[in-house]
């Protein structure tokens, strides 16, 4: 099943001009569509398209191109699309690995994806990507790879399993479907003119690849200019309409997010709505999709109908999903539209307005139609080796979570992470706390969780304690080995032996999800493969994921989307304040402070 580039361009061109002019047939010909031109942002009514060697030989009045054996399809005044391409993705917060988020995504149109595999990066390095980038190879939805530019995120404030350098970044970037650099988050080190970051870019930039970028950062003063001026020239981090603006204008390319826990598109798309800015350098992309998210609602055709929802004209908001994106990775001579010569990945819809996606083709295959898979996507197995990620120095105990105060008695003042649903960024809070016995414990009183990161990777590392408001918790604890971006064990709870017993789990079942409360474990999500995925079907892991979520809301939590919110309390590259193993992060400062502010 290699669809991957099967058939180049220069060795079918003569057949595509032979079926054109009419001297050969059509395996494939979908007639009386109405055909989104996203050249022109025009429906054009009655069209028929003519496919030949998995490629567009002929778009207009194709009845000539149809012999015996060529399959007809009547689109009966369907829209016929481009295939959706996602600009920036990836698959592992999906918990399940790239040939299950192929059979999850496909039905729903889209038909390619640019994925930036750094969290499997972060924990088993250069042989991680190069796992998932072979899965891509073989299957019918098209892998694109960005590798991975901050591994780890922030060198000095976090352990990771594994370092990318330029030696690593120029060997990946030979692998046919590399694309160029995933999103650069380390902004400070280019910022400051770091050797090392600016190796990385360099590295990308002589390969005439581009660098994809993550600024997220106030938009205003030269901080963004000096970034832009490196080299990296797209972002997804905007969350209000002004980054937006900012960036267009300095000529970026700006990727609007909407995802699983964050929902950026109803403030971004006012850049367009309000200002009607030219929205050819506007991409669409999901970033962090759960199971539950792409089952119950889909994948692009949701952030899709989401802009056209927010008064974006569905043209452009078509565009922004197909041929801007396949601009910016500079593969438009072979997607993103449907014009004579490219691949034949397309898309029928009932309902322009509502995204609607009845059928999908690549490379003029029907691989989904109303919904369903119409062929089997040949399922991948890992090396065992994966499977062994979550090592600690030893099994935790309670005392592993002990909080000292500075003080023996009275009150004392902690920096508390601050969460807000449905975002990414997180507030400093200063709470004054009780120290009992020269303790500070949670409260679930005052919504305050403990926090602890526990560096999983080398099996003698050490972890960090904190605390966090805003999830609600009454009781238990909560564990993840998917915790941004070197995912490390990360434990929530309002009590320390139910977060000793939570870690535990994890370790003993090689990393997932679990919830615990007295402990009796409430609900376990495995995720063996690198702590980060499964290789079981996305309706079983979807399953296990909603039999978790239901036991968050028993601990408390109501937040919509609190896996992905948790899984950023250890990201330290996003404001405000964050917790590594190592200690509490300062974002904006790139810098630990202590938990207790009077002792800095």
């Amino acid at each position: 099943m290699a669809y991957f580039f099967e058939n180049k361009l220069s060795d079918v061109s003569q057949r595509l001009v032979d079926v054109a002019m009419g001297r050969k047939y059509a395996e494939l010909v979908i007639q009386k569509a109405r055909l989104v031109n996203v050249h022109t942002a025009e429906i054009l009514p009655n069209i028929d398209v003519a496919v030949a060697s998995g490629r567009i030989a002929l778009v207009g009045d194709a009845s000539h191109t149809i012999g015996p054996d060529t399959t007809v399809i009547d689109a009966g005044g369907m829209i016929l699309v481009p295939g959706f391409l996602d600009g920036h993705i990836h698959v592992e917060s999906s918990m399940v690995n790239v040939s299950g988020f192929a059979q999850a995504v496909l039905p729903y149109g889209t038909t390619a994806i640019f994925m930036d595999p750094h969290e499997i990066a972060n924990v088993l390095g250069l042989e991680g990507i190069r796992l998932m980038h072979e899965e891509g190879k073989d299957l019918p939805l098209r892998v694109f790879t960005t590798v991975p530019a901050c591994v780890p995120a922030a060198p000095g404030l976090e352990d990771a399993g594994a370092v990318i350098g330029p030696a690593e970044v120029r060997e990946a970037l030979t692998w046919d479907g590399v694309v160029g650099l995933g999103e650069m988050m380390n902004f400070p080190g280019v910022l400051a003119n770091d050797h090392a970051v600016h190796a990385i870019i360099k590295e990308t930039l002589d390969a005439g690849k581009v660098v994809t970028g993550h600024y997220a950062m106030p938009t205003h003063g030269p901080g963004l200019q000096a970034y832009i001026a490196a080299g990296i020239t797209s972002c997804h981090e905007s969350v209000h309409k002004d980054d937006v603006l900012e960036k267009v204008r300095s000529g970026m390319y700006v990727m609007l997010r909407e995802g699983s826990a964050w929902h950026d598109v109803k403030e971004t798309m006012r850049a367009i709505t309000e200002h009607n800015i030219d929205s050819s350098s506007c991409i669409l992309c999901s970033d962090d999709t759960h199971p539950d998210t792409l089952l119950q609602r889909g994948h692009l055709n949701h952030v899709v109908l989401r802009a056209i929802q927010e008064g974006v004209n569905p043209i452009r908001a078509i565009q922004m999903v197909t041929i801007n994106t396949a601009r910016y990775f500079k593969i438009d001579h072979e997607l993103g539209s449907i014009a004579p010569g490219k691949y034949a990945d397309m898309l029928l819809l009932s309902d322009l307005a509502r995204v609607k996606v009845e059928q999908v083709f690549i490379a003029g295959v029907p691989v989904a139609k109303e919904g369903k898979l119409l062929l089997k996507v040949p399922a991948r197995s890992y090396p065992e080796f994966v499977r062994h990620s979550v090592r600690l120095a030893k099994p935790l105990v309670e005392a592993d979570f002990l909080v000292k105060a500075p003080a023996c008695k009275g009150n004392v003042i902690i920096r508390v992470m601050q969460i807000e649903e449905a975002h990414v960024g997180t507030k400093e809070l200063l709470l004054s706390v009780p120290a009992t016995n020269g303790i500070v414990a949670a409260d679930p009183v005052r919504d305050l969780a403990k926090v602890a990161v526990f560096e999983r990777h080398s099996g003698c590392g050490g972890g960090a304690l904190g605390f966090v408001s805003g999830f609600g918790f009454t009781a238990g604890a909560v564990a993840s080995t998917v915790a941004h971006d070197s995912h490390n064990l990360l434990i929530v709870g309002t009590n320390d032996a139910d977060m000793a017993m939570a870690g535990n789990i994890l370790a003993e079942h090689g990393g997932g999800m679990v919830a615990v409360s007295a402990g009796e474990v409430l609900a376990l999500v495995k995720l063996p493969v690198a702590g980060l995925m499964s290789d079981r079907p996305v309706e079983e892991v979807a399953a296990a994921v909603s039999s978790l979520a239901k036991a968050w809301k028993i601990l408390g939590c109501t937040l919509v989307s609190p896996f992905m919110t948790m899984a950023l309390l250890s990201l330290p590259v996003i404001p405000d304040l964050r917790l590594t193993n190592r200690g509490l992060v300062d974002v904006a400062a790139f810098s630990f402070v202590s938990l207790f502010p009077e002792t800095n």
